[in-house]
């Protein structure tokens, strides 16, 4: 039997010889992760186990705290920042769990963009094809997962942050409810909308993940039978300019799971979509919130920023408190809506993000290609944060570059989506 120090030493290997791919990772922990993985051997030898956790190969985001050094959030900032006292909890908790964690994954600076560029670490290239976009913010996250780098990353979603990059490199990303995992210990984006989610190649390996980090008990998931599965399809702005291999591997997914017996029918959230982009139309939330985060350093520091990143964080500097205020309590009643327009169905299911990875090159050269494809790549995952619903995303099998297919529930009902994401994954394996 292949022993976890094995593996680890595997890939070790495969880093410090350039076989990963490039700017993935931002720092190794060989040593820390070569003890964890010797523990895990032997608890292994004397058959104890800790759990589907332990001795698995995880990396995390690199705005997670680890005690004894900085935490970076992509930037160069932040570099000589005070070393964090303590772990992060759901680092903690990943330790407790035997996890062996490897590396810390690169990100879009401050975990804000969809594409996944970041001029200071470089920019993972996909692991489909490494002259196209990994997705972000977790970027190296979800490269790692799909070249078998990490058995799981762990990222973070503001809007859409863990599952974009899973999506356009083929793995399954899971977005919680907000607030089921716990924030503390990694650096905010919007204190509103982020959550912590895994990347697996799995739905289980998710599932797994999730409830180490939420602090519930791991244990396997109660498949939900497709047959008689209500899915609602919410046909209209967030099916529009769909690459063709994101429309028809969506549809022939749709397909599959109709003739396994799954209900499948439109489900209109037009107004609700119409009545966020009202809402929202002052500023991103997430850019007023990250404004107050980086209220300082966009005063003394301008310079030291991605100006992709500072452009978008200075679009929420000058909102007034009243507008925010009254966003807020706008959200709400929305949140409360969708969640009864919901209620009618299991899922909601759309594609995770309207096209496959774009080519790098041309993104580097032109900014405002770069600001209208990060707004297209994050606008259907943007939602499950906004309404505070739960969401996955899982490959689409047989597509010439990586598709997602995403699903979206009510909030709180995380158990249940990964329960219905793990039977839709059996059938679309089967594609």
């Amino acid at each position: 039997m292949t022993t976890v120090r094995d593996r680890l030493e595997a890939i070790l290997e495969r880093i410090a010889t350039g076989r990963s791919g490039q700017h993935v990772f931002v720092k190794l922990y060989a040593d820390a992760a070569r003890a964890a993985a010797d523990a895990a051997d032997a608890r292994r030898r004397a058959g104890i186990s800790l759990g589907p956790l332990d001795g698995a190969l995880v990396s995390i985001k690199d705005l997670f705290d680890v005690a004894g050094e900085p935490t970076t959030a992509g930037s160069t900032i932040l570099k000589d920042a005070p070393p964090a006292l303590a772990d992060a909890p759901v680092v903690a908790r990943l330790r407790r769990a035997g996890a062996v964690i490897i590396a810390k994954t690169n990100m879009v600076e401050f975990a804000f963009g969809g594409v996944g560029l970041n001029p200071h670490t470089g920019t993972p290239g996909n692991a489909a094809d490494p002259s196209r976009v990994p997705g972000g913010s977790s970027s190296g996250a979800g490269v790692s997962v799909a070249e078998g780098t990490s058995d799981i990353s762990i990222g973070s979603d503001t809007a859409g942050s863990v599952r974009i990059p899973a999506a356009l490199n083929g793995v399954v990303g899971f977005k919680p409810t907000a607030r089921r995992v716990p924030l503390e210990g990694a650096f905010p984006l919007s204190y509103t909308l982020d959550s912590v989610g895994p990347l697996a190649r799995t739905v289980q390996g998710c599932a797994d993940a999730d409830a180490v980090m939420a602090g519930d008990e791991p244990r396997p998931l109660d498949i939900r039978p497709l047959a008689g599965l209500r899915i609602g399809v919410p046909r209209g702005r967030l099916f529009s300019e769909l690459d063709r291999p994101v429309a028809e591997g969506f549809e022939a997914a749709l397909s599959r799971l109709e003739e396994a017996g799954a209900h499948i029918a439109d489900h209109d959230i037009e107004d609700l979509l119409a009545a966020l982009a009202e809402a929202t139309a002052p500023a991103w939330l997430a850019s007023i919130e990250a404004a107050e985060v980086h209220a300082d350093w966009l005063r003394s520091r301008t310079a030291d920023y991605d100006p992709r990143v500072s452009a978008r964080i200075l679009k929420g500097a000058d909102i007034p408190a009243p507008v925010y205020i009254k966003m807020m309590r706008r959200r709400q009643e929305l949140v409360r809506a969708m969640d009864a327009r919901l209620a009618a169905i299991d899922v909601l299911a759309l594609p995770t993000v309207a096209v496959v990875a774009p080519p790098t090159a041309p993104l580097l050269r032109d900014d405002d290609l770069y600001f209208r494809t990060n707004a297209l790549i994050l606008r259907n995952t943007m939602i499950g944060n906004f309404f505070d619903l739960t969401g996955i995303t899982l490959p689409v099998p047989g597509t010439p570059l990586p598709v997602g297919f995403m699903m979206l529930a009510r909030h709180g009902s995380d158990r249940d989506l990964l329960a219905i994401a793990a039977g839709i994954e059996t059938e679309l394996g089967r594609m």
